[in-house]
């Protein structure tokens, strides 16, 4: 798993959800700004998904490679659900679901990294 995509997908992900934090604050929907940063962040977290899969298929493996797996699944389906949830809610809500999500997606990539590194 490469670090420098990972870093980049954390960096992304933490910048998305304070924009969408001061979008919430003001009190507005999610805009096409989020709208394409966030499938920004989904392009780079499948990119992150398909380096680690060859890197798995190449004989480097964690040691939970069970939890490696389900959370690189997860942090895939993470940024479209929170997309499609802002949009189904047309309100500050909407925005602050994608507060959640960028948060969620930086963590979770964090924990990646700590698997890969075998803590």
């Amino acid at each position: 798993m490469s670090q420098t995509v990972a870093t980049g997908v954390i960096a992304l992900a933490l910048l998305l959800a304070v924009v969408a934090l001061i979008v919430a604050i003001r009190d507005r929907a999610m805009g096409m700004v989020l709208l394409i940063g966030f499938a920004l962040l989904e392009i780079a977290v499948l990119v992150q998904a398909g380096l680690a899969v060859a890197a798995l298929a190449g004989g480097h493996e964690p040691k939970e490679k069970v939890t490696f797996v389900a959370y690189l699944a997860g942090t895939a389906l993470i940024p479209p659900a929170g997309v499609f949830l802002a949009l189904a809610e047309r309100s500050r809500w909407g925005s602050a679901i994608l507060v959640v999500a960028g948060f969620a997606v930086a963590v979770m990539t964090g924990r990646l990294l700590q698997l890969w590194a075998g803590a």
